[in-house]
């Protein structure tokens, strides 16, 4: 598909900055971002958490504002009830109404987008089939599992057939099924002309139906490209040449590696090897982030995690718990604790209690001589 001039999404010298409540800068959530998107493209917004792409949504979304720089949608401001009817939304957490069942759902945002009846009506016939929600299309959306809450949370986001899909994480809780019928619709809005802002950290899912990708760190474009191009080496030391056929039998694998040792050496032969082919998103947005950090680049997000705590590689707290109780159940075992010192008395004290006890006993013996008297 030729790629369109006209863009759906302009981003300027982008700049967030998170204040405390006496406005001192607490947090720089991007930091002078440019980004170019074109209609009828799937646009990849990767990062580490913390790098800024939650910010940027809402900032797409007219729901921040932003502290330098400029967003355009189709031209306009994001804020613009206009532009608004253009986008459909998927957010990462899928906050309905639990209350409603699926064609309630989808006839109350319907209505939002000042569907006619009939309209509403067929749209959400054409989306519960489209989602595979059949069955289930008359439970509440409270009893849904995450997976069937993630298909609804879709579902609604088309109702307004969008010119702009902005999904966050949309493969999340979904079963393989799902995810593939996702990014099997992701292709198909494409081929309709439809412009997608895909938020993921399953790179596998990006590399495959993403035209372009972003990787941001600290707030800033790292890394902007086609994926292919991105994803291709130039100037290694060791470069090499990859040939991708179908499954072949062994045989025929070692047929091949005897002609390439045959031909050019043993030493090239040794290079070969048989396996399928590798997603290397992941190894690319590795290598980005960790330039980043080797650059020491400020960010407010997550950075690299240290080794293992202490006492989770140490010996369980449990084991001196366990002792004890061992050593309550055989006693015998335990050794006696000294006896305390039987204290010396001194003489004084000595004749001071023996004075005391003799005139305690005469008292009773006093009393007992006593004759009762009368009532």
């Amino acid at each position: 598909m030729a790629e369109q001039n006209h863009s759906v999404i302009q981003v300027v010298e982008l700049t967030k900055v998170y204040k405390d409540f006496w406005g001192r800068e607490r947090v720089k959530a991007l930091n002078g971002l440019n980004m170019d998107v074109k209609r009828g493209e799937v646009f990849g917004l990767l990062g580490p958490n913390g790098s800024g792409k939650t910010t940027m949504v809402r900032l797409l979304l007219g729901l921040l504002f932003p502290t330098r720089g400029a967003v355009r949608i189709f031209g306009k401001s994001p804020r613009e009830v206009d532009v608004k009817r253009l986008i459909g939304y998927m957010p990462e957490e899928s906050h309905l109404y639990e209350y409603l069942n699926v064609e309630e759902t989808l006839d109350f945002f319907g209505r939002l987008f000042k569907l006619t009846r009939a309209e509403r009506r067929r749209r959400t016939e054409a989306l519960i089939e489209m989602v595979g929600l059949q069955r289930a299309r008359r439970r509440r959306l409270g009893e849904f599992s995450k997976g069937m809450a993630r298909r609804i949370a879709l579902a609604q986001a088309l109702i307004n057939d969008p010119d702009l899909l902005v999904l966050d994480e949309p493969t999340t809780g979904l079963d393989p099924l799902g995810t593939r019928e996702i990014k099997d619709l992701i292709v198909t809005l494409r081929e309709r002309g439809k412009t997608i802002l895909l938020c993921s950290h399953l790179l596998a899912d990006v590399e495959e139906v993403c035209d372009r990708i972003c990787i941001l760190y600290g707030g800033m474009a790292r890394a902007t490209g086609r994926v292919g191009d991105l994803l291709t080496e130039h100037h290694t030391e060791h470069q090499s040449l990859e040939i991708r056929t179908p499954v072949l039998p062994e045989a025929e694998r070692r047929r091949i590696t005897e002609l390439v040792r045959s031909g050019l050496g043993p030493e090239l032969a040794e290079g070969i090897k048989f396996g399928t082919p590798a997603k290397r998103l992941e190894e690319f947005f590795l290598r980005v982030v960790e330039k980043a950090r080797h650059e020491r680049l400020a960010t407010a997000g997550a950075e690299v995690g240290g080794p293992a705590a202490d006492f989770l590689t140490g010996a369980p707290e449990g084991e001196e718990l366990v002792e004890e109780l061992v050593g309550a159940a055989h006693p015998e075992a335990v050794e006696p604790e000294p006896a305390a010192p039987i204290p010396v008395v001194e003489r004084e004290d000595r004749e001071l209690i023996g004075g005391l006890l003799k005139g305690a006993q005469e008292e009773v013996a006093e009393a007992g001589t006593e004759e009762p008297q009368p009532s």
